[in-house]
């Protein structure tokens, strides 16, 4: 397969966000938003992807769909709140599912224009230069921490695992795009990440350029993800992986 031939078309994306006169934003529950750019991008790559490669199925956040043993797994707008707010760290994630496993990533930050891809195997890149996760240990990392806000009703628990956490490390983040909290740890730019409840298309690309980098992934119980379901996360390099692991595995008792 060439896949540079879809990093260009995920590279499209930017095109398209710039035609878009209005966002034409819609609610779809509690601080969930879809806008006509979700759409328009979903859209397009679906026909772009159907069209390169027919016998491989296609699972999008804004359509109905199972996924299949051989399936595109697309977040068309990682961040959409970012977006509708101009905060611009927001991501297109693309990631192609064979049979259980992750063998293709691409995430694309249309605002930066940085692109992170990996093949499984073959290593993780920004740009096309080679990304390792940091060597920091946890009580000198910096860690993304995912509020679930679209699940208010987590809050107080939510917060009491992340003031935990806080209080041992240097600082939390909240980025808001689940692909690119797992590319920035792939780059080294942040040390770890924890999230409760997270779609398949979150994580699909961004666990692979992750791992491709020297990171560790699980769910919360340290089972490997799978991504029929939604699904807790977990991320980190080894030294802020195992101890969100094990302060995790604590409150979840």
């Amino acid at each position: 397969m060439d896949f540079e031939k879809i990093i260009d078309l995920v590279k499209s994306a930017r095109n398209i966000i710039a035609e878009q006169s209005e966002l034409h934003i819609e609610t779809k529950g509690e601080a969930d938003f879809v806008t006509a750019v979700d759409f328009a991008i979903s859209d397009f790559l679906k026909a772009e992807l159907q069209a390169l490669t027919p016998e491989i199925g296609f699972l999008s956040e804004e359509e109905e769909g199972k996924i299949s043993d051989a399936c595109w797994i697309l977040d068309p707008i990682d961040g959409t709140t970012n977006l509708i707010y101009g905060y611009n760290l927001s991501s297109v994630s693309l990631g192609l599912y064979i049979n259980g496993e992750i063998i293709f990533g691409v995430v694309y930050n249309p605002f930066t224009d940085e692109l992170f891809t990996a093949e499984k195997g073959k290593g993780a890149f920004l740009n096309g230069k080679r990304l390792q996760v940091s060597s920091r240990q946890s009580h000198e990392a910096l860690i993304e921490f995912g509020a679930e806000c679209t699940h208010k009703e987590n809050a107080e628990k939510n917060f009491r695992l992340a003031c935990e956490i806080f209080c041992h490390c240097v600082d939390l983040r909240r980025i808001c795009s689940s692909a690119l909290d797992l590319c920035y740890i792939a780059a080294g730019r942040i040390d770890g990440y924890f999230e409760k409840l997270l779609k398949p298309w979150d994580i699909a690309a961004g666990s692979l350029i992750l791992q491709e980098a020297g990171g560790r992934i699980s769910d919360f119980a340290g089972e490997p993800l799978q991504f029929a379901l939604p699904s807790s996360v977990i991320a980190g390099n080894t030294a802020t992986f195992e101890y969100l692991l094990q302060t995790i595995k604590k409150h979840e008792v």
